[in-house]
């Protein structure tokens, strides 16, 4: 690699406030806070809206859209192919 043109990489905490949920990875993303994490060093954090532990898809709430139904609908007032 190149010196000096890429940016610094490097262990960062990401926080999901709404699931209560952080994990510590590598990144290039830095934030203005800091936590102390499980291993007693502190690490600039990253709150995020959304993890794993809080999405829809990976907590098995999402809902299944009919489908079915609004083709049905569509079909309906437009016509269908003919």
């Amino acid at each position: 690699m190149k010196p000096r043109i890429h940016p610094a990489y490097g262990p960062v905490v990401f926080r999901d406030k709404a699931a209560g949920f952080a994990f510590l990875t590598r990144s290039t993303a830095t934030g203005e806070n800091s936590v102390e994490w499980e291993d007693g060093n502190t690490y600039p954090v990253i709150d995020v809206e959304i993890s794993s532990a809080s999405h829809p898809f990976y907590t098995g709430t999402a809902r299944v859209l009919d489908t079915a139904g609004r083709v049905e609908r569509f079909e309906k007032r437009y016509g269908g192919r003919k």
